[in-house]
């Protein structure tokens, strides 16, 4: 059985990634944790133990979420809930036989720092990343 543990992070695509820095770390005083370079487009900024990932849509990362989030568009591409200690092997079989398909798993950097997690669909085709402590 799975546990959530908590939301590891939030991805947010932006047209405006200064405007987006004035408002998440100016008024809400989240502090810029982590900058990748602007070909790929993300910013990282810390929200108590949790990470909103801030990603410019003409960036590579950017690019792959699709056209620009507008009024009518959405601009949230993901998030990552943390789970409860579970193997990789676990974690596949419990969403095979749940009827998921799952992706690969590969190393991502998150709330907890470097770490394992896959990437799945909910039933209205948002994307979920899942990330076990272990």
């Amino acid at each position: 059985m799975l546990e959530v543990a908590g939301i590891d992070h939030i991805v947010l695509r932006t047209n405006n990634l200064q405007a987006m820095l004035n408002f998440y770390s100016g008024v809400l005083g989240c502090k810029v944790e982590r900058e990748t370079s602007p070909k790929l487009g993300l910013t990282q900024l810390r929200a108590g133990s949790a990470l909103i990932d801030l990603v410019t849509v003409d960036s590579q990362l950017g690019r792959m979420g699709g056209g620009a989030p507008t009024e009518t568009e959405n601009n949230v591409d993901h998030f990552c809930l943390q789970l409860k200690p579970i193997t990789e092997e676990d974690l596949r079989h419990h969403l095979q036989a749940n009827g998921i398909e799952v992706g690969e798993f590969a190393d991502r950097y998150g709330a907890q720092g470097q770490g394992r997690s896959v990437y799945i669909k909910d039933p209205e085709g948002n994307t979920v990343e899942l990330r076990s402590l272990l």
